[in-house]
């Protein structure tokens, strides 16, 4: 008996080994963790980092689909650097991500707010969601008919009040902004419930401190409300910048590139070079451009705007 005791006595404190059955249950609980996350990474190494390695190693090569890839160095990188037309599809997609941002933020920011403190119905907050749902093609066609020159029922109102047509697509001026108006529809409810739940997550008892020290509402919005939704918006900001950059199927469907390039984006412009012309190394080579800015976009946001830290803490 006294023998099976001091069999079983716990490791003393401090020394390092696991008590009772603790190592092998905690190498149990990483078999069966890896297991869960094998699908995911499987689908991340094929679908993600592979095809974005084989993407720069031919960003270096010419390449068409009827021939085996050849190194040809920096040169299709000396060749975007020259390139007019995709100057003019970085300014056009310049110019979509700040019409994008600056809307989408801005109205998400007021309907966040709206549905916090007065549309309690969960009806009216999931009606806002409804647009999200949407596929990307198919807002894009119903506003396509919509703002129609000739048949769109906008321009007809437009025309009833006694105002001329817009030629919302076939115009350079009116184009892009189209353009991020359609996808500021679709995605503020989106955003719009982000930050809606930021404003949750922001406790009860600060507003009440703020109401007791006379804090007006304008006052509470922007001294209280605003910097501790900043790591939201920040996230916010750098989901909507990416996802504005790679703007693509809504131009695809409405106005392909037009009119004279007023809308050539640089997705669609990527597009273009490697499957409509073949040439999948300079393709390549605009892709890994995008990818670059990007990458120095977000650093950028999340540095400045200090994303990963709160002022709750």
């Amino acid at each position: 008996m006294t023998t099976l005791a001091k069999h079983e006595r716990p490791a003393p404190l401090g020394s390092g080994m696991p008590a009772g059955r603790g190592g092998p249950r905690k190498r149990g609980d990483l078999k069966v963790a890896l297991l869960f996350i094998a699908p995911a990474l499987i689908g991340f190494v094929l679908f993600y980092l592979v095809p974005t390695i084989r993407g720069i190693y031919l960003s270096f090569t010419e390449y068409s689909i009827l021939g085996e890839p050849e190194w040809i160095g920096t040169r299709n990188y000396e060749r975007i650097s020259q390139d007019p037309l995709f100057w003019n599809a970085l300014g056009v997609t310049g110019q979509y991500v700040i019409i994008n941002i600056a809307l989408q933020t801005t109205l998400a920011l007021g309907l966040a707010i709206l549905m916090h403190r007065v549309a309690k119905s969960t009806i009216i907050r999931g009606a806002l969601l409804m647009p999200y749902l949407m596929a990307n093609v198919i807002a894009a066609l119903l506003w396509f008919w919509m703002l129609d020159y000739q048949i769109g029922i906008v321009n007809q109102l437009i025309e009833w009040i006694g105002l001329p047509r817009v030629a919302f697509f076939g115009s350079e001026q009116w184009a892009i902004p189209t353009q991020a108006l359609i996808n500021t529809w679709r995605h503020m409810g989106y955003t719009a419930l982000l930050i809606f739940a930021g404003l949750q997550a922001i406790p009860h008892s600060v507003y009440e401190a703020a109401s007791i020290d006379g804090s007006k509402a304008f006052s509470t919005f922007r001294r209280i409300t605003l910097p501790l939704l900043r790591p939201v918006l920040v996230l916010v900001l750098v989901v909507t910048v990416i996802g504005s950059f790679q703007v693509f199927d809504t131009v695809a469907v409405t106005t392909a590139g037009g009119p004279v390039n007023a809308t050539r984006v640089l997705q669609f412009y990527i597009y273009q070079r490697a499957f409509n012309e073949q040439d999948f190394g300079y393709g390549s080579a605009l892709a890994v451009i995008l990818f670059l800015i990007l990458a120095l976009v977000a650093f950028i946001q999340m540095k400045f705007l200090r994303g990963n830290q709160s002022d709750l803490d």
